[in-house]
């Protein structure tokens, strides 16, 4: 019996990790697939009358096991990745889209659909069963159930095809970014590079057999060394190398799967009746068309263009009186940019990361969502885990109920891509009157503890630990009834309020005490240091914003247009980058080659949600601010609105249930400090 085709006999019913063969996913695959075909079979076949229980719901509580599956195989793809997993990917996605053309395209099942949400008027839905109804019947409908045969056909061609591409765009950036390593001997060559820094490369190359230093792509590696070392040349090679990922003709190149994906996204949209993939995209989201995100992204590029400029402008100044540096490039960005902050503010990463111990870190995330949300963690070694650098917690409320299983997952490693992220290993839903719970995840990729340190985080590292577990935290405190509109089953542009919220505790005095101390003397974080945090959170807000913009630009411009006619994949990002540009372009660089968010993640025609969701969050947060950070009344109020009702109703009504009132741009504008600088 294959253990991933059975319900799992451990504690929490978590998954069982170390009991999982590489070799068990393909058979466990193709059984699971079988079964979730036999369930909607059982809903086709069914000779009574379509209802919302036989069809709707039955439905979306159909193929848990292949869900379940899917969700273990596809997160250890992403976090503890090898050959064979790598491999089995590719063979099993086009079979697991296959499978949900299958159903997408099911006559019979879409008739059973249609007949229900048909009569949605005459029956006596709660709200969040006429959301599901409205999903299913979209489901259909926006992935070709009103299609031709031969359209149809087509449809399952290029679903296919783009499984396959996706993931070979993140195969390419995966592997370019494990290739590359700056083998270093000279010590002069690590000049400004802090101790903790250099500790940690020399430790890498030591675990590769090689003397001296080690320094990757790897963002623990690659940040510090880009803002710190003196050597311009190396910092100009390392930027370089990071820039040129999968973009240098060679076999893990992505030009042609860029293009490949942006035409075929493109011929899709076509085919189900929309002008371009953006607008098939942005039907569902709370920006709902192309022209207004555009709108949106234009507004705050004329808000923060002027600002971005200015800065940009003092940088270069800054650079040339330091270091005769006539033009500033890339590289030169965060190490001048580093210099002129300690220069105004007396404030560096250096000096914040020894009150920022990662331990204590998550002991302050756990103890601020314990004040907010009545939540306790406590760290269990009762569960399975998928690497012994993974940490795990049962999550409980004030009576001691189960909330969530979470799991942590904080270092990187060869099998583990870059960035962070918040996955589900199993949704929260509600069945047979039980509340089922889920367990939730958090990958990041931080410094590693070294000989004599432990993990120190930089202060940007600290609000990446809290937007995950903001993210987490949505996911955990889940209770709705169905799986696919629970925890951050919502809209694309309202999943980061709940993430990007969180990150503003960071700056708050009330917050900092709790966790901001020294991880030697034990001494809280001063107040004059917590003051600098504040003052400097706005440093180069302008540059951040228009690069944020910049972002959000190109990936309209893959998705917003009809995009047959681009040829030259750097020659229209060029194009995209015209009014947002800064620095000297790079011959050897290219984002759109490693921009894993819009051609691999799901970010595609939805990278300006960030922004957008900074409107939400700044607006939201104003609401803690006037209340206090620490508000059980407003904590209440966001929970019971926005944290625990998933995807069933409309965005901006559940968010007007928690604020009162509509978002409106002016709070960021002036947390961002580009009111008065605009």
């Amino acid at each position: 019996m294959n253990i991933l085709n059975s319900k799992f006999k451990t504690p929490y019913h978590t998954a069982p990790f170390s009991k999982i063969k590489d070799e068990d996913y393909m058979p466990a695959f193709l059984e699971a697939i079988e079964k979730a075909r036999a369930e909607i079979d059982a809903i086709t076949s069914s000779s009574e009358k379509p209802t919302f229980q036989n069809t709707i719901e039955s439905l979306d509580f159909s193929g848990e096991e292949l869900d379940r599956l899917s969700s273990i195989f596809f997160n250890l793809n992403s976090a503890e990745t090898n050959d064979t997993i790598q491999k089995i990917a590719q063979e099993v996605s086009p079979l697991l889209s296959e499978f949900s053309n299958d159903i997408t395209l099911n006559e019979d099942l879409f008739k059973r659909v249609k007949t229900v949400y048909d009569q949605k008027s005459s029956l006596d839905l709660t709200t969040e069963q006429k959301t599901l109804l409205d999903k299913k019947y979209k489901g259909f409908s926006r992935n070709g159930a009103n299609l031709s045969e031969e359209k149809k056909t087509r449809l399952r061609e290029i679903d296919k095809q783009l499984s396959q591409l996706k993931l070979k765009f993140g195969e390419n950036v995966l592997a370019e970014t494990n290739k590359f390593e700056m083998h270093l001997t000279n010590e002069e060559d690590l000049a400004g590079l802090p101790e903790g820094a250099k500790e940690a490369a020399q430790q890498l190359a030591e675990s590769k057999d090689k003397t001296g230093w080690l320094i990757t792509l790897d963002y623990p590696s690659y940040i510090p060394f880009m803002t710190y070392a003196e050597n311009r040349e190396l910092r100009k090679k390392l930027s370089i190398a990071a820039g040129a990922k999968a973009f240098k003709d060679d076999k893990l190149d992505n030009k042609d799967n860029v293009l490949q994906i942006a035409k075929l996204r493109h011929e899709r949209a076509n085919l189900l009746g929309y002008k371009t993939h953006a607008h098939f995209v942005l039907e569902e989201r709370m920006a709902k068309t192309p022209d207004a995100v555009e709108n949106f992204l234009n507004e705050l590029l004329e808000k923060a263009k002027p600002a971005a400029k200015n800065e940009f402008e003092d940088l270069e100044q800054f650079a040339k009186d330091l270091d005769g540096i006539e033009q500033l490039q890339k590289w030169d960005g965060s190490y001048y940019a580093e210099k002129l902050k300690q220069k105004m503010f007396s404030l560096d990463d250096e000096q914040l990361k020894p009150y920022f111990k990662l331990e204590n870190v998550i002991d302050g995330a756990f103890t601020i969502a314990e004040r907010l949300y009545d939540l306790k963690f406590e760290e269990i070694d009762t569960i399975d885990k998928y690497h012994k650098d993974v940490l795990t917690y049962k999550v409980t409320d004030t009576k001691g109920e189960l909330v969530s299983i979470f799991y942590a997952d904080f270092f990187p490693r060869a099998g583990k891509r870059n960035g962070a992220w918040m996955t589900v290993y199993k949704p929260q839903y509600i069945k047979n009157e039980v509340n089922d719970r889920p367990h939730i995840s958090i990958v990041c990729n931080f410094t590693k503890p070294t000989k004599t340190k432990p993990s120190l985080l930089t202060f940007n590292e600290v609000t990446t630990l809290f937007h995950e577990f903001g993210h987490a935290l949505h996911g955990m405190l889940a209770n709705t009834t169905y799986p696919s509109l629970s925890g951050t089953s919502v809209f694309w542009d309202f999943v980061e309020l709940p993430s990007q919220v969180l990150e503003n505790w960071c700056y708050e005095r009330e917050a900092l005490e709790l966790f901001a101390t020294h991880y030697e003397t034990g001494e809280v974080i001063p107040m004059e240091l917590i003051e600098k945090i504040k003052a400097s959170a706005t440093f180069h807000e302008g540059m951040q914003t228009l690069r944020q913009i910049s972002f959000g630009l190109l990936d309209m411009s893959w998705h917003g247009q009809d995009p047959s006619l681009i040829k030259d994949v750097k020659a229209h990002e060029l194009q995209a980058f015209e009014n947002t540009k800064l620095y000297p372009d790079v011959a050897e660089n290219c984002m759109s080659t490693s921009f894993s968010h819009i051609f691999q993640g799901g970010y595609s025609s939805g990278y300006y949600s960030y922004k957008w969701a900074e409107v939400l969050d700044a607006d939201a947060f104003e609401y803690f601010l006037e209340e206090g950070v620490f508000s059980k009344d407003v904590a209440k109020r966001f929970k019971d609105n926005v944290l625990s009702q998933g995807g069933i109703e409309d965005p901006m009504v559940l968010y007007k249930r928690f604020r009162g009132k509509e978002p409106r741009p002016d709070a960021l504008l002036k947390r961002a400090g580009l009111m008065e600088k605009s």
